[in-house]
This record gives structure tokens, sequence and C-alpha cells, in this order.
């Protein structure tokens, strides 16, 4: 403030010398007053907030801080100056909120490429805003990123719908050549044709004509043999009555299927052994995903999901079934190949029950939790020597437990020596339970009374998923002999829909999964193939496959609401496919 005096003195001088004396009594007037004892806080801070800063006059702003530290230079105004840098941090940080809310990361830009070097080597609380900075690049370039790869997936897509039609096309003019039956053409016997047939040999005609005769009469064996075999009982000779016309519409395979139309994908790859199990939250924001490694990952695929759930659960052992809770996201139930069982609490990131099923029964194969009722479904089988993982399993064991004090409430009756439960499905209300067998056996439960009401023989193969139709007046069910099959149940034993996915040898080296979407028209299955088919379940269209892995597919599952999925695979990857 010294050289603030000083300065009045000047100004004194100058005025004297130049004769303006009107001036210089105003001039003394001023100062004798209290406005010229003091900075003009009130224009000072007008001047900042409404002129330099809304209007980014960022070398005026500066300079007005140059000159008050300049007034600030003798050691008794250390507090002062102190509290004047304060100040100058805080407008600035102003300055760059300002900026970034009216959108002019221009001007951001400006300001940290001129003080950026200043800001970073001499002063220590700017580094986090660097950081900020460089999180919200980032941010960026992920968002220009993802936009990228969501035109080339579409461009992919186009491209690989292209060469599947160029495909077809190259199949049916295969299928065309081959449907020729020379055994029926009529030769002109003219000696114009005689002579230009003269002396030409052709093999490769009457072998083909040979060849297809002989296919011709091995599928018609085929077929004999098939109809023959499906006729286990009279029961299960009446269930399998499938028209002919339902027959005729099966001629497109899977490899035929078209590719599905991707809206986006985002591939995990947080795990280092095969995938075990995937599901998708009852929201539909949060996805759990296990290995053969016994971990399990709780993750999302969303950016704009918050991510407080994420985390990473050791089991010790493979992991064989997951199952959220159907109302919210907050309990997991996880079922291992030894046994256990584990409540995880994914609010408060902990294990808040850890169960083992008896002795007798170590392994287990499913779980569910119902739709209403605060109780789960376990179903644990013993074990056995055996080369295909259903000779592995022994008897079955299901047991019903109650989510509040963790403790068993029931065993339903399965009769003496059962085979093993597979698979387990609740209807809406939870009143029903659906159980799928290694005899290829479903039983139906009552929950309410813990008693079975009915049972079919549904496959002349181990029964590997079990699960409810649309409506609730079907069920279908998939067998490890590749078929499925749609079973009315109005009218017990009577088959709506079947598919034959794929060959049996694939089947028997897991248990494959079936999954519905949330329309209840497409169904997603796990035939031990690199692209899974989703078959269309009502309408005309025969179904579509899913883009490949790299491995085959272990395990499905749809978002509760959406058009997604979710794939597993033996690659190590969980993807999760918006289609179109």
């Amino acid at each position: 403030m010294e050289n603030m005096q000083y300065a009045e003195e000047l100004v004194k001088e100058f005025l004297v010398f130049r004769g303006f004396t009107s001036t210089l009594q105003s001039y003394e007037s001023e100062l004798s007053t209290e406005i010229g004892r003091n900075f003009q806080v009130d224009k000072i801070l007008d001047l900042v907030f409404s002129v330099y800063i809304p209007k980014y006059q960022l070398d005026k702003l500066q300079g007005l801080f140059t000159f008050f530290k300049q007034c600030f230079t003798s050691p008794a105004d250390a507090e002062l100056f102190s509290a004047l840098i304060k100040l100058e941090l805080s407008v600035f940080r102003y300055y760059v909120v300002n900026a970034l809310k009216s959108g002019r990361q221009d001007k951001v830009v400006e300001f940290f490429g001129a003080n950026g070097n200043y800001l970073l080597q001499k002063r220590e609380d700017w580094q986090a805003w660097f950081a900020l900075l460089k999180i919200s690049t980032e941010k960026n370039t992920i968002k220009c990123l993802k936009n990228d790869i969501k035109q080339l997936n579409n461009k992919l897509s186009e491209l690989q719908a292209l060469l599947e039609m160029k495909e077809a096309e190259i199949s049916q003019l295969g299928r065309n050549s081959a449907g020729i039956d020379l055994g029926n053409m009529n030769v002109p016997n003219t000696s114009a044709a005689d002579s230009s047939l003269e002396g030409q040999d052709m093999p490769g005609v009457f072998e083909e004509s040979s060849a297809s005769r002989s296919a011709a009469q091995d599928f018609v064996s085929q077929s004999s043999s098939s109809v023959k075999s499906s006729t286990r009982d009279e029961k299960l000779h009446i269930s399998f009555q499938i028209s002919n016309a339902e027959n005729e519409q099966i001629l497109m395979t899977e490899d035929d299927f078209p590719e599905v139309k991707v809206d986006f994908q985002e591939t995990f790859l947080g795990h280092n052994s095969s995938i075990s199990c995937c599901r998708i939250s009852a929201s539909g924001s949060n996805v759990a995903s296990s290995s053969v490694d016994g971990t399990v990952r709780i993750w999302t695929y969303d950016s704009s999901t918050p991510s407080s759930k994420n985390a990473t659960i050791y089991c010790g052992s493979e992991v064989s079934a997951l199952s959220w809770e159907c109302r919210s996201d907050r309990l997991l139930l996880i079922g291992t190949a030894n046994g256990g069982i584990k409540a995880w609490n994914a609010d408060a990131k902990r294990v808040v029950c850890d169960l083992s099923t008896s002795k007798d029964f170590p392994s287990v194969l499913d779980l569910k939790c119902s739709p209403i009722e605060p109780v789960f479904v376990s179903a644990a089988a013993s074990r056995r020597p055996g080369s295909t993982i259903f000779d592995r399993t022994g008897f079955a064991s299901l047991t019903v437990w109650h989510m509040k004090t963790w403790k068993p409430l029931t065993v339903l009756p399965l009769g003496e020596d059962p085979p093993a439960i597979t698979s387990v499905c609740f209807n809406h209300n939870g009143k029903i339970l659906a159980a799928s067998a290694t005899d290829g056996m479903i039983h139906m439960f009552d929950m309410s009374a813990g008693l079975q009401i009915t049972g079919w023989p549904a496959h002349d193969s181990p029964v590997s998923s079990v699960l409810f139709g649309p409506a609730e007046t079907s069920i279908f069910s998939l067998g490890s002999d590749g078929k499925i099959f749609e079973w009315s149940l109005h009218n017990q034993g009577q088959i709506l829909w079947s598919r034959d996915c794929s060959s049996p040898e694939s089947f028997n080296k897991r248990m494959h999964e079936i999954s519905l979407d949330s329309d209840g028209k497409r169904l997603l299955v796990t035939s031990g193939l690199v692209r899974a088919p989703i078959y269309q379940v009502q309408g005309h269209e025969s179904g579509l496959r899913t883009l490949a892995h790299s491995a085959s597919i272990t395990s499905v599952d749809w978002h509760p609401t959406l058009p997604i999925y979710i794939t597993g695979s033996a690659d190590n990857s969980v993807r999760v496919t918006s289609i179109v």
C-alpha cells in the first residue's frame, strides 16, 4: 500500500504543475472520503464476473490479478498476498467451469494452452484438474470409438448379409442341380442325338444319378427308422404324432439361418477360463458370469449404468449355477460343483450366507429363485463314475430354501432313487415348478402343497434344460440328443413345436441351455457350436444365428424386456448383443 500513497503524491504533483486546480480540489475531496481509502470491491467483482468471465477476456483477467499482486509486495502484506493467490485460484477455476457449462470447450483448451505448463509445474492444486481434463478427453475418445465400432458393425452386417445371400444362391443352385432326376429324363432317340453323344464318355453323370438314388433310398430308410424309434410306449407314441406338413416345413438347417442384424455389441474379457454360466439381472442392467475356475464376475455392459455393483467373487470350485433374485438386483445365488451355495449381496458386496447341500448330493446342477416368495430351489445330485456328464450324475435331491432364514423348508418328493434333476423353472406366480431329469422325464410340482402333481416322458435321452412358454400354456425342453420340444400343458403329451438343433455327440459333453426372449417368440440355444441358433417359435421365419465366438458357446440368456441377449463361450468371453 506504500506504493499507492506514493502514486497519489505523484498525481497531486502533476495536477499542481499543470495548473489543474479544480481537478486537484475534486481529487483531494475524493481522497478524504472512505472511497479513496480502499479498493472498490463491488466494482471489481462486477468487472470480473460480469465482463471478463462471461466474455472470456482471459488476458484482462490475468492482467488484473498481476496488478493486484504488485500491490502487495511488502512483507507486511504476506497474509493478504496468500488470500489473493487463493482468490485467483478460485476465479480461474470458475472461468473453466463456466466455459464448460456454456459449451465453450475451445476456451478451456485456450486456458490450459496458455497456462498449462506453469500450472502443472508450479501449482500442485491444479494437478487434479489436469486429470479431469484427461478423463474428459478419454471419454470423448471412447464415445467416438463406440460410434465408429457401431458403424463398422452395421457395415459388417450388411456385408455378411450380402455374403449369405450369395451363399444361399449358390446353395440353391447346388440343390437344383442335385435334385434333377436323370433316371426319368426322356432322351430323344434320334440319329442326331445318337451321333451327338456317340463316342462321349459320361461317367460323372451316371455316377451322380446312382449316388442320388442311393441317397434317396438312405433318406427313406432313415425316415422310416426314425418314425419307428420314436414309439417307446403307447403314451409316448401318441405324443410324438407330428404332422407331415410340420416336418416338411423344417427344410432349412442352422447353417442356412441368416446372421442377426446387430444394433450394438459389447464383449467382456474378465475371465481366465471357459464360461460356465451367464445371467442378466432382473432390471437388465447387471450381468453375472462364471467360469470353470470358480470365479464369478458382476459387471455392466452400458457405460451409463452405475458400476457400484461390480465385483469379483472367488468360490474355490467350478461354478455350475447362477440365479438372480427376481424382484431386484440385490441378491445373486451361486451354486458350485462341490455342493456349495453362496448368497451374494451386490449392494453390500459380501457373501451374506454360505450353504452346503448334504454329503449325499455334493453337486449343485441348478438354482432358481421364486418370482414372488422369498424362497429358492436347489437341484443337487450324487456322483458316480461315467463317460459323459449325464452318466456321472447319480440320484436327485430337490430342496426348497427360505431366503430370510437361509434354512431348508422342504425336500420335494421324487420317489425312491430318482434320476438327477438337471434344470428347474418357476411359472410367473411361483406356484408351479417344472423340473427336468436325466431319465427324460419332466416333473411338475405344486409349491404350496410341496407335492408332485404330474409328469410325462419328454425325451428318449436326458433333458438338459426346461422352461415355461410365454403364456405358460406350454413348456419347452431340450434333450441331450439335441431335440427341442414345446409341450402343451392343456393337452399333456401333445407336441406343439419341435426342432433338432445338433448331433448328439456335442450334447453329451455338457448340459446345454435354452432361453426365451421377453416376447416368447425367439428361443436361443447352446448347441456346442461357435454360433448359437435363435429359433423363431412363432411366425413363418425359421430362425437366425448369432455372431461367431472363437470357441463353442456354453451359456445363453435374454434381457428381461429388450431384444438383447448374452452368450458365454469356451473362449473365456461373454458377449452382450442388441439386435434389430
